[in-house]
């Protein structure tokens, strides 16, 4: 796709999401596996494609997704959260110091789920161009602002396949590098996350034809330490 397809329509992208509540959404939902919530966020700009906000984690020992590129978020408290939204918010608001009153919700994608026991619901947003960004360095190492067109562009998305009960799984990911040398490697939940997005608002195909994602009931049984 040409890169004008990819400068930022509001109303477009919208209508193409769902609200969280929608019956057409996959959900899912099992004992065995932890709810989370992370914001797909966006940073739309008047005359050039929008940009990615991504993370990359800082290193922890106990953090099953240490050291991984991902979106801002993580697991719901009870304690502290009435929804996944307000996981989502608050998760954004102590990673990278974005108040919620400054985000605004475009909708929803299918929830993900990921080998490592977590259900993802993501939420699509967007923020000004001109909102600071400021790291909580306990658990962000890094904020990255990566071009929509990267992720759009199927050369850069590497997809291996393999048969689960007679079924093709694909598993992807993206390496992205910027000109300051550095390589990112955006890979498992996240990628799929973004690749789950731009098959919905733009049609791109951009998974293996005849391909799915893990389901629960593929690993249902597996315990959550």
């Amino acid at each position: 796709m040409e890169l004008m397809n990819f400068l930022f329509k509001k109303d477009f992208i919208r209508k193409q999401l769902s609200d969280l509540d929608d019956p057409e959404r996959l959900t899912m939902h099992h004992e065995n596996f932890i709810n989370s919530a992370v914001i797909f966020l966006i940073v739309p700009y008047k005359n050039k494609p929008y940009d990615l906000v991504l993370i990359r984690r800082t290193k922890q020992e106990n953090d099953k997704h240490s050291g991984e590129m991902s979106f801002p978020g993580g697991k719901f408290d009870p304690n502290y959260d009435r929804s996944y939204l307000d996981t989502a918010l608050r998760e954004l608001e102590e990673e990278l110091g974005v108040p919620r009153q400054n985000v605004e919700i475009l909708g929803c994608i299918d929830d993900h789920l990921t080998p490592k026991g977590f259900i993802i619901t993501t939420f699509v947003a967007i923020i000004n161009e001109n909102q600071k960004l400021i790291k909580q360095d306990e658990e962000v190492k890094e904020i990255v602002k990566i071009p929509i067109t990267f992720f759009a562009n199927k050369r850069n998305f590497k997809e291996r396949t393999y048969k689960l009960k007679n079924e093709l799984i694909g598993v992807g990911k993206f390496k992205y590098k910027p000109l300051d040398n550095k390589v990112y490697v955006i890979f498992g939940a996240t990628s799929h996350i973004i690749v789950n997005y731009l098959d919905r608002v733009y049609d791109l195909g951009i998974m293996t034809p005849g391909c799915r994602r893990i389901r629960c009931e593929d690993i249902k049984d597996r315990i959550i330490q």
